[in-house]
Formats: structure tokens, C-alpha cells, sequence
């Protein structure tokens, strides 16, 4: 016997112990409960006992036994009946049955629909009333009458309580039922009254608002957040207390995390406003997201027109890039030679960037993450850009935690803070100063890079328009283009961009990036290198050796086709463009059809809109590609 079978034959058991009768019908006036007193004290048939017997079946049979009294028409005398059946409302009364005995009928309304009635023989109550009133003589009539109706009254009065009780059980379990809902949404739930202060809340503020208090209930707005969010969703509040309803978006200082804030007027019975519901949610990664692909909606047209140029560039520096890679891993290099190497590879990087900015006039920027080592990477730039600061300023660098690597686009990263270094350096201008980057976390949510110097600051004007594309401060000599191609660049990465001044004087330009750990490195494998050119197959193969991969080569998809039958082969890697009659696309095409264990991966320097490009059934790595680009292709790009 299940568990639930057994709950209800001890349920129908204890009911069955019941001296009074008792049923539940449900909403459609089908029996679903009731005990053997209800059987035997109507005489009724075992049909109109069990669950889905008919209320009109049964009123019918009791009405042609004289239950109710003589009835001139019986079957109006039953729709009566079952009208008042249909009305669910709350009753007592007391009746003289046919065989000569009193039953009271106390019935009430089930929330779930139906109601629940029960009939108790008062039958011995009414003999001592009667009795009283025989053998009392000295009793005034009216007294007696008086506390007949007075024991009427306490019984319904009794049975109303028990009416009560129950609706306040179910409002309780509603209200608890609610409270755990609220407690479960991933948003803060809450209501403020017009003085602003919370009557309700649900403990999720902190969470969605790191820093602020958990429990709020009777506390002051400003108390739970802070004067400076208050000031950002005043304006909210006060026209949800005046009847508008709106939605905000604010940036929670605090945590740097967006929030969304809906608030809607809690109007009372009369129409006039109580006070305001709550409902914040973030949308930190929504918003992200959003940025990115509202800035990677704006570019194409340039990186077609150029793409024959940007493919003979890219190549260069590929190349460049792995002779460069190649001479810093020697051993015994001169005094200054590894600085050198460090710059070229930086200034190499940059040229990639060159490309990016050709393609970004108007078709779709590529973004194109790796594992990226904050502290070597800012190293790098400081290497590259002390040569252009002269003896009078000073570059300092400055990181807090983040030593495990990042994913971040480097090339753009890279050139925005070139851009901020050399617009620090021409604010502090002939008499010197100092510059520094400082570097860290912003909870779990951003890495935080600051860029200050020790200039004069920016003006008000500049403040609010830094970021407008062509505003400049340096009249003829500035295009106005640094500023925005930062924010530009940031904006697309999911990033923030805010100019500020130092308290203790000089600006200050922070860069917010989405925080993301970089993924591990691919394991050792043996890669079909595929590329028509023998220097960059050169540059390749030894990014990939020096990585720890095996590697085999061809230098046309037909040769790649012979070779790839040789076994333990875990991934093909072929350019775009190949000389002969098969390109990489349709070598990669060809694997698949035959179901090649493989994994296939293709890299060019098409950029992202070009008709070949796109054709790709793989992933494509973009040139030029550093080491540590190729390693997070290989690592992090799915199913190659």
C-alpha cells in the first residue's frame, strides 16, 4: 500500500470517529468527502456516499422523504436548494426533521471552491429547552425566549469563529507562501511608504546591491543604500508617488554593477497613492552584452575595400610576430636586447590593431579575447611608451591581485592605454610629472584600469564632452579622435569609460572591462599545418612546437588530403587562401563530409565580412595572431 493510500483510509478512519456528520462538496456540487454519520444519519443509499455523487441527486431524494417538510413542487423545491448551494456563503440554522429530531447545519466556503458542512443532532438540547419552559413556571415567558435565543445565537456565533479561524489559517499560509516566493526571485522586492521608508522587503538587496544592508524593514531609503543611489532614483520615487509608474536603469557606484529599478504607485482603495512597490534587478551581463553588439553593429565597407592590403599586412606580421617570439626565447641575449625584442613584439601587435582600425570605420570589429597576463602585458606597453615620455615624466605601473590571466582583446586594450598615456603626457606638458596605471579588481564583476597623471586636470567643458567624437583641447594640433576611439573600443568589449579629477589635482580616465578567467590550455596533439607560404608556416610551427604540439605540414589542401589519413591527427589548421584550386574553406568542407576525427580550425586575414570568410563550417583565428592568441584558439575556440 502507497503512502498515500494510507493517508486516506487514517484520514476517513478518524473522520468515521466523528459523532457528527460531515461532507465536502467541491465547486461543482460533486460529493468529495464524508463519514459514516453522514450516511447514517440521512438513511442514504451507498451511491450518494462516494466521491463525484451529485448535491442534486441527493437534495432530490431527501426533499421526496419529507426532509424538508411538505413541498408543493418538488423539483423547485430542489433547484432552491441548489441555487443556494451555488452561492457558497457562510450558514447556521436549525431544523425539525421529519422523524421528529433537531439537527443544526452549520455550513462554510472552501477557498478552493465547494464548501464543507456539518450536522450535529441537537435533538436532546431542545427536549431541556422544552422542559424548561414546562417546568419553569415562575420563568417569564420572554426570559425563557430570551435564552433560547441567546444558546441559537452562541452556536452560530461558535460557528462563525470557526469560520474565522480557518480564513485566517489560509491567510497565513498565503502570506507565507508569498514571503517565500519573494525570497527565492533573483531581485529585490520591496515597499516603500511616502516618507520613504520600507514596510516590506525581501532579503535580496545586498545581493543585487552589494554594500547595502539586508534587513530594511522600517529603515530609511537612505540608510539602506546610501545617499548617492538615492539621489540617482529619487526622481523615480517621487513620480510613482504622484500616479507614474517607470522604469531606470542606474550604475551602482558601490559595486559598478547596472541595475534596473521598475517602481510602481501603490494606490489604495480611494484611488490615492500609499506609497511605491519596488522591484530591482541586474542587468550588469544584459548590459554588457547590449554594448557590445549595439558597437559591433557599425562597421564593414572599410575592411572590404582594404581587404587585399590588410591580407599582405597581416601576413608581415604574422611572420614578424614569430621571428620576434623566436629571438626572445634565446638564451644569452645582450644588455637591452630583451626590451627591444618586448618593444617590437608590442609595436607589431599594434600594427595588427592598424588593421582593426582600417575595418572599423564602419563594418563589424572582430573581438578577439585571449588569456592575457595583466602585469607582463603593462610591462609591455610601459616599455613601449617611455621612449615617447622624455626625461620629465615618469611612468608607473600599479596592479592589485589579478595575476591569474584574463581574457581580454589585448590589441585594442593596448592601444586605447597608448592613447591615454600620450594624452597624460601632453597635459602635464614641459615641466614634468608623473603618470601612473593602476590595475584591479572590481568584486567579481569588472577589472578596473585607472590612467592619472599629475596635469592641471580637465575642464568642465572637457568633463562633459571628452568622449564626443573631434572635441579637442589642443585646438589645430588634436583630431579629437583619441578619447572616443577609447571609449569606442571599451564600449564594444561590454566595457565603461569615466573622466574624472583628483582630489589632489591631475585627471584621472578609468576603463572598466568585464571580468572573465581565462580557460586552460590545450593539451599536447599532433596538428596538420596547412599554409601555401613557408614563412608563415615556419612562424606557426614554432609557436605550436614551443607550445608542446607535434606537427606535421602541407603547403596545398590536396597534399593536406593525403596527409590526413595518418593516424592520432587531433587537429587540422589551414589558412583561408592556399595556392592551387582547393581552399581552406573547401578543404575543411571535404574533412567534414568523409567525418574526419579531426578537429578542423581555419585562420586568415580576410576580415569578418568578407564571402569567403563567412562561408567557414570551423572557427576561424584572425591574422595576425601572437602565441598567446593561438593557445586561447586552440584552448577556448568549442569544437574546432
Amino acid at each position: 500500500m502507497s503512502g498515500e493510500e494510507t493517508r486516506e483510509r487514517m484520514t476517513q478512519a478518524g473522520l468515521n470517529l466523528i459523532q457528527q456528520a460531515l461532507s465536502i462538496f467541491d465547486s461543482e456540487l460533486r460529493l468529495a468527502v464524508s463519514n459514516r454519520q453522514y450516511q447514517i444519519m440521512f438513511d442514504l443509499p451507498e451511491a450518494l456516499t462516494r466521491p463525484g455523487a451529485s448535491f442534486e441527486d441527493t437534495i432530490r431524494l431527501l426533499v421526496e422523504r419529507g426532509e424538508y417538510g411538505p413541498q408543493p413542487d418538488i423539483e423547485a423545491a430542489v433547484k432552491l436548494r441548489v441555487e443556494q448551494a451555488r452561492a457558497f456563503a457562510p450558514h447556521y440554522m436549525e431544523r425539525l426533521r421529519a422523524d421528529g429530531r433537531w439537527i443544526s447545519v452549520e455550513g462554510s466556503p472552501l477557498s478552493q471552491g465547494g464548501w464543507v458542512t456539518v450536522y450535529t443532532d441537537i435533538t436532546e438540547i431542545k427536549r431541556q429547552e422544552a422542559l424548561l419552559r414546562a417546568r419553569s413556571e415562575e420563568l417569564s415567558g420572554q426570559v425563557l425566549a430570551h435564552a433560547e435565543r441567546l444558546a441559537q445565537a452562541n452556536r452560530a456565533l461558535a460557528a462563525t469563529n470557526a469560520a474565522l479561524e480557518e480564513a485566517k489559517r489560509e491567510l497565513t499560509e498565503i502570506e507565507a507562501r508569498t514571503r517565500q516566493v519573494t525570497e527565492m526571485m533573483p531581485a529585490h522586492i520591496a515597499h516603500l511608504d511616502r516618507n520613504f521608508r520600507y514596510t516590506f522587503s525581501n532579503r535580496q538587496l545586498s545581493a543585487i546591491m552589494p554594500g547595502s544592508l539586508s534587513e530594511i524593514a522600517g529603515r530609511h531609503v537612505v540608510n539602506a543604500l546610501g545617499q548617492q543611489t538615492l539621489t540617482r532614483i529619487q526622481p523615480g520615487l517621487e513620480r510613482a508617488l504622484e500616479g507614474d509608474a517607470s522604469v531606470i536603469e542606474i550604475t551602482h557606484a558601490p559595486s559598478g554593477r547596472r541595475i534596473r529599478i521598475a517602481l510602481t504607485p501603490d494606490r489604495g482603495a480611494d484611488g490615492a497613492v500609499n506609497g511605491v512597490y519596488v522591484l530591482s534587478t541586474d542587468v550588469t551581463h544584459e548590459t554588457q552584452t547590449r554594448a557590445a553588439l549595439v558597437q559591433a553593429g557599425k562597421r564593414e565597407l572599410a575592411a572590404q575595400l582594404t581587404s587585399g592590403l590588410a591580407h599582405d599586412f597581416a601576413n608581415l606580421l604574422t611572420i614578424i610576430l614569430g621571428l620576434q617570439g623566436r629571438l626572445g626565447r634565446m638564451p644569452a641575449l645582450p644588455d637591452g636586447a630583451e626590451e627591444l625584442v618586448r618593444a617590437t613584439l608590442a609595436a607589431a601587435r599594434r600594427g595588427g590593431t592598424l588593421l582593426d582600425r582600417i575595418a572599423a570605420i564602419s563594418g563589424p570589429r572582430e573581438l578577439r579575447p585571449q588569456p592575457v597576463k595583466l602585469r607582463p602585458f603593462l610591462m609591455d606597453l610601459a616599455a613601449m611608451a617611455r621612449p615617447t615620455l622624455g626625461d620629465t615624466v615618469c611612468l608607473d605601473i600599479c596592479i592589485e591581485g589579478l595575476e591569474t590571466p584574463l581574457m581580454l582583446d589585448p590589441g585594442p586594450l593596448q592601444d586605447s592605454l597608448l592613447n591615454l598615456i600620450l594624452n597624460a603626457r601632453d597635459a602635464i606638458g614641459a615641466h614634468g610629472g608623473q603618470v601612473e596605471i593602476r590595475a584591479q579588481p572590481v568584486r567579481d564583476t569588472w577589472v578596473e584600469i585607472a590612467v592619472t597623471d599629475t596635469g592641471p586636470g580637465f575642464s568642465s567643458v572637457a568633463l562633459e564632452r571628452g568622449l564626443d567624437p573631434f572635441f579637442t583641447t589642443k585646438g589645430g594640433e588634436g583630431s579629437g579622435l583619441g578619447l572616443s576611439m577609447v571609449y569606442d573600443q571599451t564600449k564594444l568589449a561590454g566595457g565603461t569609460v569615466r573622466l574624472e579629477n583628483r582630489a589632489s589635482g591631475g585627471a584621472c580616465v578609468t576603463l572598466r572591462l568585464p571580468l572573465r578567467m581565462a580557460a586552460h590550455e590545450a593539451a599536447p596533439m599532433l596538428i596538420l599545418l596547412v599554409e601555401d607560404s613557408d614563412e608563415i608556416r615556419a612562424a606557426v610551427r614554432e609557436m605550436l612546437r614551443n607550445m608542446g604540439h607535434a606537427v606535421i605540414e602541407a603547403s596545398t589542401a590536396e597534399e593536406a588530403i593525403g596527409l590526413a589519413d595518418l593516424p592520432d591527427i587531433g587537429l587540422i589548421l589551414s589558412d583561408i587562401n592556399l595556392s592551387g584550386p582547393m581552399t581552406g574553406v573547401a578543404l575543411a568542407q571535404a574533412l567534414l563530409a568523409r567525418q574526419h576525427p579531426a578537429r578542423l580550425g581555419l585562420m586568415t586575414s580576410l576580415p569578418p565580412g568578407d564571402t569567403l570568410r563567412a562561408a567557414a563550417p570551423c572557427p576561424v583565428l584572425t591574422k595576425p595572431f601572437s602565441e598567446a592568441a593561438l593557445a586561447a584558439f586552440l584552448a577556448d575556440g568549442g569544437p574546432l
